[in-house]
């Protein structure tokens, strides 16, 4: 699992050892009460090395990638750019989209941006 929290970090850019445990980023997420894991707790569980459980968790789908704990974070950890990597992560392995090619509607509005098709295909099942 040690090569796995290198590639979150890697993929993140974020360093999770700069959390000094604060909660800043928690008190500021809107999606807090839907995780079953919060902001803080995300980093140190990958900072800790407990990437299978993460990797297992819904929480990695209930983020809204606002980036409130980004603007809260006194240490610039960046909690949501390491929960974007996790689930990459998990998109990455074979068989684990949520949402393949195939089941986007035929008829979908031309003017929804490209990046709400991604995070749909990142974070919905269908």
């Amino acid at each position: 699992m040690k090569d796995m929290t290198e590639l979150v970090t890697r993929i993140s850019g974020a360093n999770p050892r700069k959390c000094m445990k604060c909660g800043k980023c928690t008190a500021a997420c809107p999606a807090y009460d839907e995780m079953d894991y919060h902001p803080h707790q995300f980093v140190d569980m990958v900072e800790t090395g407990r990437l299978e459980e993460l990797m297992n968790s819904r929480g990695i789908y209930m983020c809204l990638s606002c980036f409130a704990c980004l603007e809260r974070c006194p240490r610039s950890v960046e909690p949501a750019r390491l929960i974007e990597a996790v689930r990459l992560a998990v998109i990455r392995q074979q068989d684990k989209n949520h949402l393949k090619p195939e089941q986007i509607p035929p008829l979908l509005d031309p003017d929804l941006p490209q990046q709400a098709i991604t995070s749909a295909f990142r974070k919905y099942r269908k």
